[in-house]
């Protein structure tokens, strides 16, 4: 619900969801704003969940690579995405996002970051069993690789908040587990992998040296861009 007030929605805009996962943002914003929405991912899999889910709605959603992406959006959203591109393509994203939204539109960026110079060892531990080739950005990354492309608006940090939604999500695993446990060939490690990333997060946040971030860019909108909280 934030995400869309931040985007300032009408009813008949076209969205753009980069990375739409399940589809869960997708629908909510068809139904809830009357917004019609592309949703792109790279997992077959999720695409195919993400259609059933939408099925009936004003949603397009697609197998594809977001860098094939060539037509034109009033707003684009990325939730939890940026974290796979990758610090090399960063500028290369930031440019695609810049061709296809609209010179008056709306680009909302949430990701986890970090202001550390060194990669955390946390960061090899996910790169090995949770996410393949995954990096949080750092916070000067993101305003170098939009320079003369986009005004910063607006940067929110939920990184505090972030402690609990982890614990959360530890509580409902440990809970579920034995559920779900026979579903794995090798059931204790898949647990103890799982515990130890969702309680070494929680470590971070609480920490308050890993952070989430909405980010709310522009082409620079005249009489500036009012935020909500």
């Amino acid at each position: 619900e934030l995400i869309c007030r931040k985007l300032k929605l009408k009813p008949g805009m076209r969205v753009l969801d980069i990375g739409c996962g399940w589809g869960g943002l997708c629908e909510f914003l068809a139904v809830n704003y009357k917004v019609d929405v592309v949703g792109v991912t790279l997992s077959s899999e999720g695409a195919a969940a993400a259609k059933e889910r939408c099925k009936g709605l004003s949603v397009e959603i697609r197998c594809q690579d977001y860098r094939e992406i060539n037509e034109g959006f009033d707003r684009i959203v990325v939730a939890g995405f940026l974290e796979h591109v990758g610090p090399k393509n960063y500028r290369s994203f930031f440019k695609l996002a810049h061709r296809t939204l609209s010179d008056d539109g709306i680009f909302l960026i949430q990701t986890i970051g970090h202001d550390n110079d060194c990669v955390p060892q946390s960061e090899l531990f996910l790169d090995k069993y949770i996410f393949r080739n995954g990096a949080a950005p750092n916070h000067k990354e993101i305003p170098k690789a939009i320079e003369n492309l986009f005004c910063i608006e607006d940067w929110h940090n939920f990184g505090a908040d972030y402690d609990l939604t982890l614990m959360a999500w530890h509580d409902n695993f440990v809970k579920n587990w034995p559920k779900i446990s026979h579903n794995y060939e090798n059931p204790n490690a898949f647990f103890r992998v799982w515990k130890y990333y969702f309680l070494i997060f929680v470590g971070a946040f609480r920490a308050r040296k890993a952070q989430l971030w909405q980010i709310v860019l522009t082409k620079g909108l005249p009489g500036g861009y009012i935020s909500v909280r």
